[in-house]
């Protein structure tokens, strides 16, 4: 009971800083979206991010973090603090020379890499791809930063520290915000009566603000370093058996990643073929889904990572799975509900926001209900890959994702021209989910039991439909005609409440997590 209620506590902690950090860029998105619009500019921002964030993912962030803190927990568990350090250590400087190495490649082959026929954006007039080149570019030196950064966060969490890393991402945007309020505009913005400056960099501005983001992302975290005693050395140690056990998880992993970050270029492959604005929709639809998603999925994976795979390593199978079941029920009464509420009722909150007009307004809401379609299946994700890394199986995962690539190509291909962005955001939804179902059922048969969800599925049903009717009904009421979002954060919340009831053995299972 004492390790379910220590993960409870991590969870909620996780939690609160991941909607602190949610909060913070949505401020960020409203700021930067009232500033261009549904822009070429934008759509050049947005796409220029993929082939850094692609190399951050497969290196230090996702990746690595999957890999990595297996073995440090394993390692911490059998051997102390000093040997995981020094393991730590090993990986950091190899991460580094690697990720050193492909920035300086990916900033050579940049113009290919935006202009070819299955590159980033083939769909832009030749001015718009020389701008996503340039951004593209400056984008490393922050990757170079977060290689670092990441690894960094991965050696706290695998030493059950979780508060300054939690408080990372809420920094880096931070960075982002002071790029578009300061160093982007050409006029100051007035906040509380002063004026701010202005350096007029324009969506260069935005990316000045990403590196230093990553800065303040990987300076938060130094205090925690050092209160955990960590020593750098300077030391590959390819030929130690530490290391490459971590090198053997990591290479299926990188494929693993490598494929999720594809269909993330892939996604807007396709959208650069459509109106413009449609790879801002894509972009602002999904951080839509991703506020919920990472406060229910991503909180609850990443906390349950450490101690399945510290369950993993001692062979206690049934209480991992027991552990890995309670997590699936919980997921499932949160995210289904509260994909409908959300889908009623965020389409006059995003047109106040966002102000992009009755026709963007419309791209974007049902661009996002795409992706919440898929809310579920990303959530039940967190979960179902991680059981697999804190098993130290990392080929399972590697084969679904490859058969969810091929998927997405094919959905992709037949719903993108029929539908424009929501046929994207809804091709998300039906291969992650498919993805996530496959391998609980593999992972079930791994274990000998399949997982069991009761009655959650029916009632969180019940709670959805419930739920979204009555955000619809209070969203509908004449009394907001003058003030529909209100009209919608009411019916949104009056939603919620009358879900509650119908998922509440699944909130108490969460206290007990």
């Amino acid at each position: 009971m004492k390790r379910l209620s220590h993960l409870t506590r991590i969870s909620f902690l996780l939690a609160f800083f991941f909607a602190l950090d949610k909060g913070v860029a949505f401020v960020r998105q409203v700021i930067i979206a009232r500033q261009f619009g549904l822009s070429a500019e934008l759509d050049a921002f947005n796409v220029a991010n993929n082939v850094p964030d692609l190399l951050y993912a497969l290196i230090s962030g996702g990746a690595l973090a999957m890999a990595l803190i297996p073995a440090l927990s394993a390692t911490l568990t059998t051997q102390g603090r000093r040997v995981a350090w020094e393991l730590f250590s090993r990986i950091f400087n190899l991460v580094f020379l690697v990720t050193a190495t492909l920035s300086l490649l990916v900033a050579i082959l940049a113009g290919p890499l935006v202009r070819w026929e299955v590159g980033v954006a083939p769909g832009f007039g030749y001015q718009q791809q020389e701008v996503v080149i340039q951004l593209m570019r400056l984008n490393l030196i922050a990757t170079l930063i977060f290689s670092i950064s990441g690894l960094v966060m991965s050696g706290l969490q695998a030493n059950q520290h979780f508060l300054l890393p939690a408080m990372a991402p809420i920094l880096y945007n931070v960075g982002q915000i002071f790029g578009a309020l300061v160093l982007s505009p050409t006029q100051g913005y007035t906040l509380a009566g002063v004026t701010l400056p202005a350096f007029g960099l324009g969506i260069h501005g935005l990316v000045y603000g990403v590196i230093l983001g990553a800065v303040l992302h990987l300076g938060i975290q130094i205090p925690a370093l050092i209160r955990y005693q960590f020593r750098w050395i300077p030391s590959l140690g390819l030929k130690t058996a530490s290391v490459r056990n971590v090198l053997r998880l990591l290479g299926p992993r990188i494929l693993t990643v490598f494929f999720i970050q594809l269909i993330f270029i892939i996604r807007d492959n396709l959208a650069s073929r459509l109106t413009e604005g449609a790879v801002t929709s894509l972009t602002y639809g999904w951080m839509f889904q991703q506020v919920p998603e990472t406060l229910i999925g991503t909180a609850i994976g990443t906390a349950l990572l450490p101690t399945l795979s510290g369950l993993a390593a001692q062979k206690e199978l049934d209480a991992f799975q027991n552990t890995i079941e309670r997590a699936i029920r919980v997921l499932i009464g949160l995210t289904i509900p509260v994909a409908a509420v959300l889908s009623i009722g965020l389409g006059p909150l995003q047109a106040a926001v966002f102000g992009f007009g009755e026709e963007g307004t419309r791209l974007l809401l049902w661009t996002t209900r795409g992706f919440l379609a898929g809310l579920l299946g990303h959530a039940l994700m967190e979960v179902a890959s991680r059981s697999f890394y804190a098993r130290q199986d990392a080929l399972t995962p590697l084969l679904t994702g490859a058969g969810n690539l091929v998927a997405y190509i094919a959905v992709g291909l037949l719903l993108y021209r029929p539908l424009g962005p929501a046929g994207i955001s809804l091709t998300d939804a039906i291969c992650f989910t498919a993805q996530a179902l496959i391998l609980l059922a593999l992972l079930g048969r791994k274990l000998e039991h399949p997982f069991q969800a009761g009655n959650t599925i029916p009632r969180a049903l019940l709670a959805a439909l419930l739920g979204g009717g009555v955000a619809l009904g209070v969203q509908s009421l004449s009394i907001w005609e003058h003030s529909p979002l209100f009209g919608s954060l009411t019916g949104m919340a009056f939603g919620m409440v009358v879900a509650v009831p119908l998922i509440w053995q699944e909130l108490r299972l969460l206290l007990r997590l």
